[in-house]
């Protein structure tokens, strides 16, 4: 069967993001050193990875973050992601669902996601200019328990074809206001600054994913498809991962939550984050690449790898659950340690 405009371009996302992963990942967190405890004063089955994000209760403090959706290729990736979720119980995001209401066929690739995981944590996915109508049919669709809003101006001021308007503050409150799911505002790998997660938080954004730059790269992608302009002089636009949680540490409320994602590749990342001052930590484009080239079983294999290193790497550093980890302490080394005296941030 012919697929859309719309769905061609979800494939070739797909493509381009597993392409240009070696090309444009980056670790920000390398250059945070962990000090080291010697004396931890604690045993491993003190320990629990379970943690909350939002209203949500989950038993690990990463989860599968929004990658795709809209076609018969996702389709194929989100059964198999579905299928992982469910059996390691994590959360999973689906990808922006926004071509539903232009090619009805693509809703079957994100329901697939609650077919196959009926119990487990589901979040759906749109931009932040979806209108209430489209947000609730989406929630609907995917029995979804949290909601994400992505906001992408560097996306779609690149794409030859994207939005031209970003007045979105409104609109988000509106959904915030209306809706009975939690609702996240995403950033879609270029990061956060103080000034942003404060006006969030001005408008009563209790969850908030920072998504850094140095993972999936949205402008590189979509340079790649746009024939008629240049814009790789962007490719490195924007703050990190480490930069944007530094950002979020020095503004953000008690009530706030703060969810990392951005070039998120070890379990030590997870961690790092949580040093940070993350909540949650959402991971795309390392286990989409694991699992283009590797299949499931190595996908599987990475995540029970995690599994069982997370809680040793709490007991290392003396902490029984995720959210004690702020209190461990750290150096930081090379650009970020730059980025973060001229920004005032320690």
């Amino acid at each position: 069967m012919m697929e859309s405009n719309h769905a061609q371009r979800k494939n070739e996302h797909l493509s381009l993001a597993t392409k240009l992963y070696d090309q444009v990942h980056i670790n920000s967190l390398d250059n945070l050193q962990i000090i080291h405890r010697s004396l931890p004063e604690i045993s491993l089955d003190q320990v629990t990875t379970a943690t909350k994000c939002g209203n949500l209760s989950l038993e690990f403090p990463f989860y599968i973050e929004a990658m795709t959706g809209g076609s018969q290729n996702a389709y194929k990736i989100n059964r198999e992601l579905a299928m992982i979720a469910k059996k390691h119980h994590l959360a999973m995001a689906a990808g922006s669902a926004s071509i539903i209401f232009h090619d009805p066929n693509a809703r079957k690739s994100f329901s697939i996601i609650r077919e196959i995981n009926p119990d487990g944590i589901v979040i759906a996915n749109l931009s932040a200019n979806a209108n209430l109508e489209q947000a609730q049919a989406v929630i609907k669709l995917l029995k979804a328990d949290a909601l994400e809003l992505h906001i992408n101006t560097a996306q779609e001021l690149v794409m030859a074809d994207g939005d031209r308007d970003f007045h979105w503050l409104t609109n988000i409150k509106s959904l915030i206001n209306h809706l009975d799911v939690p609702v996240i505002v995403k950033e879609v790998g270029f990061g956060m600054d103080a000034s942003t997660i404060n006006l969030l938080q001005s408008i009563g954004v209790k969850l908030i994913n920072i998504s850094g730059r140095g993972g999936t790269n949205f402008v590189a992608i979509e340079n790649r498809r746009n024939h008629l302009s240049d814009f790789s002089f962007l490719n490195n636009w924007g703050q990190t991962t480490l930069e944007s949680l530094l950002e979020a540490k020095k503004v953000r409320k008690r009530e706030t939550q703060i969810i990392a994602s951005g070039g998120i590749c070890s379990p030590l990342d997870v961690i790092k984050a949580g040093i940070l001052g993350a909540n949650e930590v959402g991971v795309a484009g390392y286990f989409l690449n694991v699992l283009i080239h590797n299949g499931t079983d190595a996908l599987e294999k990475e995540i029970n790898n995690w599994e069982i290193t997370l809680p040793r790497l709490l007991t290392l550093l003396g902490c029984k659950t995720f959210n004690e980890l702020t209190s461990v302490d750290f150096v930081l080394h090379g650009k970020e340690l730059e980025y973060a005296q001229q920004r005032h941030l320690i």
